[in-house]
């Protein structure tokens, strides 16, 4: 998240943008039933705005040489994003292992890609999934930092290279949106791979926003200042043009994102274009729209937009992990959500005063002689710098102890982990029979579930030999349809359909119905309802109830209700059961199917007592 910079020119408009923008990452991530269903786009707006400024920083004309201008912008560069980014790292490090458990999980990885810039392909080579939330590493946001970096390391090489190749300036605008194409292209390819996480954390595929800020740099550069570019009409024009570009971020914003990537490249690129009209408002002369959205309170976000998007998610995760609604985010309480909202921007401006003007302004040896020449002043001064140090050198051994103390999995990876191999064990042995003919018989059984169910195969297997259960994580209802269509396709769907796809998200009525027309009428569907510190199960419980009672040969399992009394059976994101929740789900499976046969049975009594015709 490009912060602004002295040295860089200011243009009326961009600090608003950038206000927009973390203000759509902010809601999407703390509140996630507010509606923004694609906030993230706020992440490429930021792209669009750092293409744009740091090319036309070199483009400026100077006397320098070109290794004095690479090696001024990348100390620049450094003096601007690595005090703020190394606060935050060591601070909420140390909090993490304060707090301990799941939270820690995978935290020096996470600290090498982010103190390397590399996050993105560091989080890709550890098998990271950025829209599964159950279990989110602590400092995942900084993927897009790290995609940035990137991007300063390598273009302000290539930019002089593509100026001796490709003089004319609309030859360079071309390039850059051919570019742009190209990456968009190579991340619709990947989402067709099912590639979604790698599509969207590759630099290479998620460049297209700072290749188009790029074209719009080319394209304005040395733009003359008219005296009819200052009549009211064009004024007003270039409001409407403005007014378009944020039109098209609010709504790529609020466009559904379900299944997770399924808008990408569009989406994204929606939100990119839009950005790329609202920066271009705002550098024609005199711009009336410039300064309408660099109002005093969006300005002052703005500047500190860096810091707020930092400090933002780790404080999410730590907020609820300390809170008890364990590590993961995929619903956000409001109370939660309200409380890190506070927290990131008190944070980042204190961080914005205390860390990042100084050493913006003085450079890292000019503020290490300002510590010293503080310590000399006087004991209040003194004793103020040596707190500040102390309090750093505590940081750093509390990032030390976090990474020295840090589990290989969470208690949630640990059940999915012995569910899974009781799948594999289950697809290797032969069912045992079932203990009495009363019993309910695995071998007439067929589980479709999410990683929920996934914890509970152990138990599912041992109470219900012979079942057949095709569970996996992160799974929603709208995978249910394609799920059961290829069971039935494959004879696997036998006369109990058990599904639990509720976890995930809120359910689809239409997915449900299309599931319960698969299953038809000769057989009984058993939905298996939600259990969650999340803000949607309430939803999904109620609308699982509606729609089972509104047709015949569908019922409700109330996981819910058996083991809201015992959540010391769950692990600590407060979700996935251990094998003692998992024969509490099993439990409710086999109730669930009862119900299903009673409801059966009492269909076919009328059935029974129908008078035979007399013969």
């Amino acid at each position: 998240m490009s912060p602004s910079s002295p040295h860089i020119p200011r243009y009326a408009g961009l600090d608003g943008l950038r206000a927009i923008a973390v203000g759509l990452v902010l809601i999407y991530h703390l509140f996630p039933e507010a509606g923004l269903t694609s906030g993230f786009v706020g992440v490429d707006v930021f792209f669009v705005v750092s293409g744009f400024l740091i090319t036309s920083l070199m483009l400026r004309p100077t006397r320098h040489t070109l290794r004095h201008r690479l090696v001024d912008f990348w100390r620049r560069r450094a003096r601007r994003l690595l005090p703020a980014l190394a606060v935050m790292l060591t601070v909420c490090s140390t909090a993490a292992w304060a707090i301990g458990g799941d939270v820690l999980v995978g935290v020096g990885r996470q600290l090498v890609g982010a103190a390397t810039f590399s996050y993105n392909w560091v989080a890709l080579a550890g098998g990271s999934d950025y829209f599964t939330a159950a279990e989110p590493e602590l400092f995942r946001n900084v993927w897009s930092l790290a995609v940035e970096e990137q991007f300063y390391l390598l273009w302000p090489l290539l930019l002089p290279v593509l100026l001796m190749l490709l003089r004319a300036r609309w030859v360079l605008v071309a390039f850059a949106v051919v570019a742009a194409g190209a990456s968009a292209w190579w991340m619709s390819a990947l989402v067709g791979a099912d590639a979604v996480t790698r599509a969207y954390f590759g630099t290479d595929s998620h460049a297209f926003g700072l290749l188009l800020g790029i074209a719009l740099a080319f394209a304005v550069r040395n733009m003359p200042d008219r005296e009819w570019m200052h009549r009211p009409g064009v004024r007003m024009a270039g409001v409407g043009v403005g007014m378009l570009g944020l039109a098209l971020i609010v709504v790529a914003a609020v466009l559904p994102d379900r299944p997770a990537g399924s808008g990408f490249p569009w989406t994204l690129l929606a939100a990119s274009a839009g950005a790329l009209l609202a920066v271009f408002a705002g550098l024609l002369p005199g711009s009336w729209f410039g300064r309408t959205i660099d109002v005093r309170p969006l300005r002052w976000i703005g500047d500190r937009s860096y810091g707020i998007y930092l400090w933002h998610w780790p404080l999410l995760v730590l907020v609820l992990a300390a809170s008890g609604q364990g590590a993961g985010t995929a619903g956000v309480p409001v109370a939660a959500g309200a409380l890190t909202l506070v927290l990131s921007i008190a944070v980042a401006a204190t961080s914005y005063s205390l860390v990042e003007t100084p050493l913006r302004r003085l450079g890292f040896r000019r503020a290490l002689r300002a510590v010293r020449a503080r310590l000399a002043r006087g004991p209040v001064n003194r004793m103020a710098m040596i707190g500040g140090l102390l309090a750093g050198l505590l940081a750093l051994g509390g990032t030390t102890a976090a990474v020295a103390s840090a589990p290989a999995m969470t208690t949630s990876e640990m059940t999915i982990r012995a569910g899974e191999q009781a799948l594999k064990d289950a697809a290797r042995q032969k069912p045992r029979p079932a203990p009495t003919p009363e019993a309910v018989v695995g071998d007439e059984i067929t589980a479709v579930g999410d990683s929920v169910m996934l914890a509970s195969a152990p138990a599912l297997y041992e109470k219900f030999p012979g079942i057949y259960v095709d569970a996996a994580v992160s799974r929603s209802i709208w995978a249910g349809p394609d799920i059961v269509d290829a069971l039935e396709a494959a004879g696997r769907l036998r006369p109990h359909v058990v599904v639990a796809l509720g976890t995930n998200g809120s359910v689809d009525r239409s997915m449900l119905q299309k599931i319960s027309d698969t299953v038809g009428r000769d057989r009984d569907l058993v939905l298996v309802n939600a259990y969650a510190p999340r803000d949607w199960i309430s939803g999904v419980n109620r609308d699982l109830r509606q729609f089972a009672d509104a047709r015949s040969g569908v019922v409700v399992a109330d996981w819910s209700g058996a083991i809201a009394p015992h959540e010391d059976l769950l692990a600590g994101d407060r979700i996935h059961p251990g094998m003692a929740g998992g024969r509490v789900f099993a439990d409710v499976v086999e109730t669930g199917i009862r119900a299903a046969q009673a409801e059966r049975l009492a269909r076919r009594v009328p059935d029974d007592r129908t008078p035979q015709p007399a013969g």
